[in-house]
């Protein structure tokens, strides 16, 4: 079949005349990208194309709700993104609700307002990109999170570096996490100018999921022993997230 073809195959049972399928095949290849495609064969396409088809025939009965089940998995990096901007369209267009099965976290992040964790046929986690992302429950989920973020990765080149290592007395491996607003605030400044406390970055990466900065930070901090319990209160009370992974010794 035509690319055409495949699309009117779906509204072989329709009650709209041949003139209104036939308009409908072409509007349809056309909100899709593929109006100059219509006669081409699955052998003149290529799989981001064949793609674009796929979606143009479930979309051809006028769902509320369009399922995509791993649509991106054996497409390459560039093709995946043109899919997924695509899909972002015809959800803004057609106020379609979009269910995306994947197991690529980075598509979640990308396209997603709200994500369902499954595991074995449960569902086991379930809330919008920013809670699971910044504050995931289920130790999958966790562990999704970790490897999507890069940071199990990051600790590993991390704890070999030498100063971590021998990490100096008086000082503390943190692992800092946060979001909205304190994104906005200069945290490193801060803490200097107010504690007289250095931080030496070792990581950081910040990203925007569903229109709000996400950021983590793997840091050294050194200073007075007061001070430096001080600013971990501070930075607690402000909404940052945490966690000391190794303290100095003598």
């Amino acid at each position: 079949m035509t690319a055409k073809e495949n699309v009117a195959f779906a509204l072989k049972h329709s009650p709209l005349s041949a003139a209104e399928k036939e308009k409908k095949v072409h509007t349809l290849l056309d909100l899709v990208g593929l109006a100059d495609r219509a006669d081409n064969y699955p052998a003149q396409l290529s799989g981001g194309q064949k793609q674009r088809v796929a979606i143009a025939r479930a979309l051809a009965n006028d769902p509320k709700i369009l399922i995509s089940d791993e649509s991106t998995s054996a497409l390459d990096p560039k093709t995946t993104k043109q899919i997924l901007a695509l899909l972002q369209d015809l959800n803004q267009k057609l106020g379609l609700t979009i269910v995306l099965i994947t197991h690529e976290m980075q598509i979640v992040k990308d396209i997603a307002n709200r994500v369902a964790v499954m595991q074995n046929g449960r569902l086991i986690e379930e809330g919008s990109v920013l809670d699971i992302f910044s504050n995931p429950k289920n130790e999958l989920t966790q562990d999704f999170i970790t490897t999507a973020t890069g940071i199990n990765e990051a600790m590993i080149k991390i704890n070999q570096q030498k100063i971590v290592q021998n990490l100096p007395e008086n000082s503390i491996l943190a692992h800092l996490k946060y979001s909205g607003v304190v994104t906005d605030t200069a945290i490193i400044n801060d803490i200097y100018k107010q504690y007289h406390i250095s931080a030496n970055i070792l990581h950081a990466n910040i990203e925007i999921l569903d229109h709000v900065p996400v950021g983590e930070m793997v840091v050294i901090l050194s200073g007075e022993t007061k001070q430096l319990a001080a600013v971990q209160e501070s930075l607690r009370e402000a909404g940052v997230e945490l966690h000391v992974l190794k303290e100095g010794s003598n």
